[in-house]
């Protein structure tokens, strides 16, 4: 099945190189990234090391940073986001190349840990035949995507064949993984309620209470907005999740502004060198259009609205770093994604009916904290027993 699975794949990378390099010149989310992923761009063979932690992007690399800390490590990431944060604590990173290319780019490693859902077939065979212990972490299948993963039952089955041990997030994803042929499933819990989370800058705080519409996704903001008046004293953020979104957002919040007769400012447009967002901030509504801000917003903000939770498809994004804030937060219905992560918290009002949005962003003030938080030591040991084993 391997050697199928390898023609293919190159196969695969020869119908849609040519596109693939299109995208990579006309798109700026995925300039850098499709590059490297698909073309080996820039994208050396790593040099050898104890441990290969692999993550899909932002959240992932940050929930994984107290196990990097520990070992002598490298990393590998999906997206331009992943890639930056990533740099920001390693030297060794580089973007995953496509299932193709890793037999020819995989240098040996003692152990390798994969982050979640990131089920590459030739990642861990590669992995294996160079004699690593390899570990999939914080595993999950949400109820909604089971019945995907059920269609390629036979492709899973191969891939966990390859992984020594698996923890998961929930009883639920441990008994949807065993039926996929995942043995050795430990039970642990969501390793992301371990994230530090440590604002880089320390803005002055508002006079007017701040309240932010976090991670908004296409037709969430003109959904909100539709069912929300700022009421004076106030004053918002919208933050979009993501940067390619910047333009059209900005777009869409400055006709709101001007249809209701309030001012609008862009993040960009601040002069904050000395960090004095009180002065500053003068307008009623402000876009965030700038990458790794949110967490600063959030420590002064008084709601924060976590959104890719209003509307159907997206699932919910991370809500702890709000929780570990202790900022009162308000969400969507739609969290299927990230059930065990709200299960941790306490405090999380879940807005199922938008008529009732506003008077909840304007009554809500109940802060948000975490119940506790996940022991990394069984992870911490087996990679430790990896590592001494060879």
């Amino acid at each position: 099945m391997i050697a199928f699975y390898f023609i293919l794949s190159w196969l695969v990378w020869v119908l849609c190189a040519l596109p693939l390099l299109l995208v990579s010149f006309f798109s700026k989310k995925h300039r850098q990234s499709f590059k490297s992923r698909f073309f080996l761009y820039k994208n050396p063979k790593q040099a050898p090391a104890s441990v290969h932690f692999h993550a899909c992007s932002f959240g992932e690399v940050r929930a994984i940073l107290p196990l990097i800390s520990e070992f002598e490590s490298r990393i590998s990431v999906i997206t331009q986001t992943g890639f930056d944060e990533a740099k920001r604590h390693s030297k060794a990173v580089n973007f995953l190349p496509f299932e193709n290319f890793i037999p020819l780019w995989f240098s040996p490693c003692k152990v390798l840990v994969v982050f979640e859902a990131e089920l590459w077939l030739m990642l861990f065979f590669v992995a294996k035949l160079k004699g690593a212990k390899t570990l999939l972490i914080n595993a999950r299948i949400s109820q909604k995507s089971y019945p995907k993963y059920q269609k390629f039952a036979f492709l899973y089955k191969k891939i966990f064949s390859y992984i020594d041990e698996i923890y998961v997030q929930s009883e639920a994803d441990k008994e949807r993984l065993e039926n996929l042929g995942a043995c050795k499933v430990q039970v642990l819990g969501n390793i992301k309620t371990n994230t530090v989370i440590k604002p880089s800058k320390a803005y002055t705080k508002l006079n007017s209470r701040l309240i932010i519409f976090a991670s908004t996704h296409e037709n969430e903001e003109s959904l909100l907005l539709s069912n929300f008046t700022l009421a004076k004293g106030q004053k918002l953020v919208i933050a979009p999740r993501h940067p390619e979104r910047f333009d059209k957002v900005a777009r869409l919040v400055k006709d709101y502004a001007r249809q209701k007769g309030l001012e609008f400012s862009l993040f960009s447009e601040l002069n904050l060198k000395n960090l004095d967002l009180k002065s500053e901030f003068k307008a009623d509504i402000l876009v965030l259009d700038a990458l790794g801000e949110l967490v600063n917003f959030y420590a002064i903000c008084d709601l924060a609205v976590l959104c890719g939770s209003f509307i159907e498809g997206i699932g919910g994004h991370n809500p702890v770093e709000i929780a570990a804030l202790n900022k009162p937060l308000i969400s969507g219905a739609f969290i299927h994604n990230q059930i065990p992560l709200y299960e941790s918290l306490e405090g999380v009002r879940i807005c199922k009916d938008l008529s009732e949005f506003n008077e909840l962003v304007k009554s809500h003030s109940q802060k948000t904290s975490l119940k506790n938080k996940i022991d990394l030591s069984p992870i911490l040991q087996s990679i430790q027993r990896g590592i001494d084993a060879r």
